[in-house]
């Protein structure tokens, strides 16, 4: 390249006057922060959205599954027409009604709070507590199922009182049935009455099946000996088969049957891979299966993509993720997510309008299992007897919902200082050096999820998961570091509220003001969404980050009262869900759309900042200079603005209607960009440009110059 010794001169002294210049608000900062948060990104992963995604190839899922000697997956459970499933007392398809007890200790530890896995408050005599517990201590005290109609009882499972104040379990119990609740039967082996070995603490289950079934409508739990510094406590499911009963003065109430030809079973690591690839075989022109990654213990992660142009993102249409199964005994999720890949692949062939139109607007990814070592752990002993926290975490031990970078910390800091946004950023915040060491305890299965958002330009999320019925929203981390819950909105808290509202809403059992609370909060009055600060504070958590570090909003969704549900719920839980999922995904197309271009070269500009006036958080344009911005309908001012180039503000009107508003820029480089760009190309200063220089070098003189 070759520069005339003028043009050097004359380059050098203006940019020497643009050093001294304050930085201009378009361009990008340096961020400077404690050595605790210094700003690094991870090794090798590049800018969100800043620089070309690396594809994630197609994956095979006919390629052995890897070997390791920690790692036993386990096989598919075949169907044993002999085993009765569960009554119901966890998923509460047996009501407060059908469960009655010789004395209660008070109104919290009354019968209907029996139920296995039901969980207690974090308070010591909270109003609802974690099992039933009797008013008295002999051996004359029962807890009573009404069964409704004539049923084969096969077995009991039992666990003892959910409490962090005190330790309360039965040791040994009998088995009583009836069917007018006044001759009651004991289970006998022989001419011997059976008692059954119970628990040994309170959590794990234990289950006694009997030596033969036993046929009637009442069953009885008849506690023989108890923990001996505690009391007569316990939660239970009953195993029975009901009978055809023509006698019963019962209407049954009959479950939803889906009209959809899905499978509804539980699947395990392989029977998950034969699922997808038959719906990838299936629909082989809208998906396509890719890994992002690997767990612990090297099972890959796979994600369904949906499109109509599967592996390419395309301008102007959002990319949508669910993820399921972070916490791997919250086994709803996992099976939902794979019932919607088999629903879009069957719908799309039968040219559903709804579905079609999703899948050409909509570049859906969806990840079964986050955590799939946690799940093999959890399947391997089953719906009743994995409990309530067995599979929850990965191999590691790691809860990786709170394995996330901390990044509300440095942010509240920077508010406090008064430093947001000039000086501290309020999007895209930059991961924290500490998080990137390689002594970090960071799981494999969390670093795969930041590369995933880092590639991919989400635009909305839904992390799923159970044991809870409500819909809960950033910041899930309270901003009083010493408050166990403290109300923590976001920039965005009426959009969020909104795309909460929006699954809750849609939700069966949700929408059903009359239906029982799970555990002991009563999500209903609070139209079952809340805000995670103000529900518990999680720090690290995957929505918070998410929110963060890129563009994509996320909230996160309890599906279900019971974590791991029987697989004759299933069919129910889609039926609950089904609206809700398709309703949620048509949320990416609320707000506004467009493309940021360069105005000389039409060409869009990548990592342009997209700013709405009144919210303190931005986004920022993908490779191509395209964005999403979600918006509540009203009028909003938007400013586009990137390094080099001057800002374009417009206004954009968000309508009521699900589509978003399309809101294009055309942005204009600065002279010092365009005198960057001409330099390194090589190529001679226009006449008009040295002009323009060397008056700007007379006036920097000048204002130098003597007074």
């Amino acid at each position: 390249m070759y520069v005339t010794p003028l043009v050097l001169w004359v380059l050098c002294t203006v940019l020497c006057f643009w050093e001294g210049s304050p930085a201009p608000h378009n361009v990008t900062l340096l961020f400077k922060v404690s050595n605790k948060t210094q700003s690094k990104s991870p090794p090798n992963t590049g800018g969100a959205n800043g620089t070309q995604p690396l594809p994630y190839v197609s994956e095979d899922l006919d390629e052995p599954v890897p070997k390791d000697r920690r790692l036993r997956l386990s096989e598919e459970k075949p169907a044993d027409k002999k085993e009765c499933p569960p009554l119901g007392l966890e998923s509460l398809r047996v009501s407060d009604h059908q469960l009655r007890a010789s004395s209660i200790k008070r109104y919290g530890l009354g019968s209907h709070r029996g139920r296995l896995n039901i969980q207690s408050g974090i308070y010591d005599d909270d109003f609802f507590d974690g099992a039933w517990c009797a008013g008295e201590e002999n051996k004359q005290q029962w807890l009573e199922v009404d069964a409704r109609r004539l049923t084969r009882f096969t077995g009991v499972i039992t666990q003892g009182k959910n409490s962090i104040w005190t330790d309360d379990w039965v040791t040994s119990y009998k088995v009583q049935v009836s069917n007018d609740t006044h001759t009651w039967k004991t289970c006998k082996n022989g001419t011997e009455d059976v008692i059954f070995k119970a628990n040994k603490d309170p959590e794990t289950p234990v289950l006694n099946k009997l030596p033969s079934p036993m046929v009637a409508r009442y069953i009885r739990i008849n506690p023989q000996t108890w923990f001996e510094n505690g009391t007569i406590c316990l939660r239970a499911e009953i195993l029975g088969c009901p009978l055809p009963d023509p006698n019963t003065v019962f209407m049954w109430e009959q479950q939803p049957q889906p009209s959809d030809k899905l499978e509804f079973k539980h699947h395990n690591y392989k029977e998950m891979r034969k699922l997808m690839k038959r719906v990838n075989e299936e629909c082989p022109n809208i998906t396509r299966v890719y890994s992002i990654g690997k767990s612990y213990l090297g099972l890959k992660m796979y994600v369904m993509e949906i499109s109509d142009n599967p592996g390419q993102h395309e301008l102007g249409e959002p990319e949508f993720r669910y993820v399921a199964g972070m916490h791997g005994n919250e086994v709803v999720g996992r099976e939902l997510m794979l019932n919607l890949m088999e629903y879009l692949c069957q719908e799309y062939k039968k040219d559903n309008p709804r579905v079609t139109r999703l899948i050409r607007d909509t570049r859906i990814h969806l990840l079964p299992s986050m955590n799939p070592d946690g799940y093999e752990m959890a399947y391997k002993l089953g719906s009743e007897l994995s409990g309530w926290g067995i599979g929850r975490w990965n191999y590691q031990g790691l809860d990786l919902n709170h394995n996330f970078a901390d990044l509300n910390t440095p942010l509240w800091e920077a508010e406090d200082n008064e430093q947001v946004p000039e000086h501290f950023p309020n999007h895209y915040i930059p991961i924290p050096e500490y998080y990137t060491m390689e002594n970090a305890t960071v799981a494999p299965e969390t670093r795969a999820i930041i590369d995933w958002m880092q590639k991919i330009p989400f635009v909305l999320s839904a992390n799923m998961h159970g044991g809870e019925l409500v819909v809960s929203y950033p910041f899930d981390m309270a901003r009083s570091y010493w408050m166990a819950k403290e109300l923590t909105p976001t920039a965005d808290d009426a959009m969020f509220r909104w795309l909460a509202t929006a699954y809750a809403s849609s939700h069966r059992i949700m929408a059903d003001d009359n239906r029982r609370i799970c555990h002991y909060d009563n999500f209903m009055r609070v139209g079952n969404i809340i805000n995670g600060a103000n529900w518990h504070t999680v720090a690290g958590s995957m929505n918070d980050f998410s929110y963060l570090h890129t563009n994509c909003f996320e909230i996160t969704i309890e599906l279900s009262c019971d974590k791991f549900p029987h697989e004759t719920e299933l069919p129910t839980e889609w039926e609950n869900n089904k609206e809700s999922l398709l309703l949620y995904m048509e949320q990416v197309h609320r707000g506004i759309k467009g493309v940021v271009r360069d105005k000389d070269t039409n060409q869009g500009v990548p990592e342009a900042v997209i700013v709405v006036d009144g919210l303190n958080h931005d986004i920022r344009t993908a490779v191509d200079g395209d964005y999403w911005r979600l918006l509540n309908p009203g009028e909003y001012e938007v400013t586009a603005k990137a390094e080099g180039y001057h800002p374009s503000t417009k206004s954009c009107r968000v309508s009521y209607e699900n589509h978003a508003t399309v809101c294009d820029f055309y942005i204009s480089k600065t002279p010092k960009q365009r005198l960057k760009e001409l330099m390194a190309n090589g190529k001679k200063l226009p006449k008009e440009l040295l002009l323009r220089l060397r008056q700007i070098r007379n006036r920097k003189l000048k204002s130098n110059g003597p007074k």
